[in-house]
């Protein structure tokens, strides 16, 4: 059982668990329009379109959300993404906008090569350019007029947790770093869950991928797995499947610019997750203080509690009672928002 677990998570976050049968959404109850914002934004709040380059080049789409009736006064910003997977007009978006009614000035943006932002081809994942995508974001933001630059934070959700904690370890100009649900993307996509990927496991795959890069090159260009989240359920998926597939697949977080929702990863995209641990350097986060939130039924549990154990203080590891991987996601009664902002407003 815990072996299959372990291969059915690897395969969704690399996007090979295909449809088990062929329906399609029910139009009259999925918004599909690529405008579409899976929560309400706050009253409080004002949000504006905006776009900023990352080193490489590519054009990054975000959404800057800043509190009402701010005045002149320079404000403490943060820089939000994830998760790995998903667009600025799902979780971060929300999280940007709850920020924002706390007196953040909050970006919520796309990652280069998904949702708006540009890059090619799509739907494509690397440690090191995702990584980059939040120093990105921490440039734009200390170019604003009403953003003081010495008080810079981020939050980075599931798979853009990982990549928030290593932008903080080498860009000494984050002051904070908060993650939720999060997943470490180079140990999971290299060594499975729970690191259950044996030697031979890891070379058949690799061997596997390059395969496909013959194909690929004969192809002229890479590849896509089937949708990474099936059109249905059987209802014999592992508990966590069914639980993306709650957020994702349904009403409550569709975005048809999510590959989560409505897309696949390339199939070549773990490759250069393979073998570059991103959180080798997490101690040099320190002494800038560290935050991490995880559901206490969460399968990725043992991400958070693992990087704190590593990382040197301040560090602080919140565990949510009876909250899921997901719930971390969307829900603003479980989501601990509160303790987000005090920290912020405590470290900034």
């Amino acid at each position: 059982m815990k072996k299959s677990f372990a291969i059915a998570i690897l395969f969704l976050i690399t996007g090979q668990i295909s449809a088990q049968k062929k329906e399609q959404l029910n139009s009259e109850k999925m918004n599909i329009s690529k405008e579409h914002y899976t929560f309400q934004l706050s009253d409080k709040v004002t949000r504006q379109k905006v776009s900023f380059k990352n080193r490489y080049g590519i054009t990054l789409s975000g959404d800057l959300y800043l509190p009402k009736n701010a005045g002149n006064q320079k404000l403490s910003a943060l820089a939000i993404s994830g998760p790995f997977g998903a667009v600025k007009q799902q979780s971060s978006g929300l999280y940007a906008s709850q920020m924002a009614e706390r007196g953040f000035i909050a970006l919520a943006f796309d990652p280069s090569y998904t949702g708006e932002s540009g890059g090619e081809p799509r739907n494509l994942a690397s440690p090191e350019i995702n990584t980059e995508d939040f120093s990105a974001a921490v440039d734009f933001l200390g170019l604003q007029k009403n953003v003081d630059r010495n008080k810079i934070g981020i939050i980075g959700i599931c798979g853009f947790g990982g990549f928030a904690l290593n932008a903080t370890a080498i860009d000494k100009r984050v002051k904070a770093v908060a993650t939720t649900s999060l997943y470490d993307m180079t140990r999971v996509m290299s060594k499975g869950y729970n690191d259950a990927v044996t030697p031979e496991q890891r070379t058949k795959t690799l061997e596997t991928l390059g395969e496909q890069r013959w194909k690929d090159a004969e192809n002229g260009k890479p590849a896509a797995r089937p949708r990474n989240l099936p059109e249905a359920l059987k209802g014999d998926e592992p508990q966590f499947v069914k639980e993306y597939f709650d957020y994702y697949r349904t009403p409550r977080g569709f975005q048809v610019n999510s590959v989560n929702s409505n897309g696949a990863w390339l199939v070549t995209n773990s490759i250069s997750f393979m073998n570059m641990p991103i959180l080798n350097y997490v101690k040099e986060i320190s002494p800038r203080p560290m935050l991490l939130i995880a559901g206490e039924n969460a399968h990725s549990r043992y991400f958070s509690e693992d990087i704190f154990k590593a990382a040197n203080e301040p560090k602080q590891l919140i565990i949510i009672p009876n909250a899921v991987h997901v719930d971390l996601y969307d829900k603003v009664d479980v989501i601990p928002f509160d303790k987000l902002g005090s920290f912020f407003n405590d470290n900034l």
